[in-house]
């Protein structure tokens, strides 16, 4: 069996559900009570993704704190996968949105230099309260590089799972190009090496 292990981030700005989001996904529980996280928090997640495929997530909650800022370079290292998530209730959460891809954009890419796949949720969608609309959602999503997006309630537990769902397909789908240039990059430096033996020896 093959086992797949992925780093995915959960980033967005305070409040708007990442850390029960995570909860919600990885123990099937939430908690009325917020409480900001600090840094980043690590969960693990193991999927049998098929007969033949084991994925294991290592999750990384990011903290949303404009202070923590300045260390996503550190937390988003060698991350395959990222969850964008707003508040349909909080319009400036949205907007903020933009801000948080670019900086994915700018800090982690896949080996062959693209962006990590990107879902975005639209969290809280139970509320009445709602600001942001479908349409607006569905067009930022498509010229922000988003692969798709979806509405999340983790209060009622509403597409957790699916959306976790999408974004391990997403990465798999990736995968098998992603996989192709390190074997050639890893070839590349073998002749490499061996050309230098060989030089060496001649010498």
């Amino acid at each position: 069996m093959k086992e797949h292990v992925m780093k995915i981030l959960i980033v967005g700005d305070p409040a708007v559900g990442k850390t029960s989001f995570v909860e919600q996904y990885v123990s099937r529980q939430f908690n009325e009570t917020y409480k900001p996280t600090s840094g980043v928090d690590f969960s693990v997640k193991a999927l049998q993704w098929s007969d033949k495929d084991m994925v294991r997530l290592h999750i990384w909650d990011i903290a949303g704190q404009e202070r923590f800022i300045s260390l996503t370079r550190v937390f988003y290292k060698g991350a395959l996968g990222c969850v964008v998530m707003f508040d349909v209730t909080d319009s400036s959460s949205f907007h903020s949105c933009q801000e948080w891809k670019q900086d994915l954009n700018n800090k982690v890419t896949l080996p062959s230099g693209a962006p990590i796949p990107c879902i975005l949720l639209a969290n809280k969608c139970d509320l009445p309260e709602r600001v942001v609309t479908a349409d607006s959602i569905a067009e930022f999503s498509k010229n922000n590089g988003f692969f798709t997006w979806m509405e999340t309630s983790v209060r009622d537990n509403r597409n957790v799972d699916e959306a976790m769902r999408r974004l391990v397909q997403e990465i798999l789908s990736v995968q098998p190009s992603e996989d192709q240039l390190l074997s050639s990059q890893e070839d590349s430096v073998d002749l490499q090496s061996h050309d230098a033996t060989k030089r060496q020896s001649c010498c």
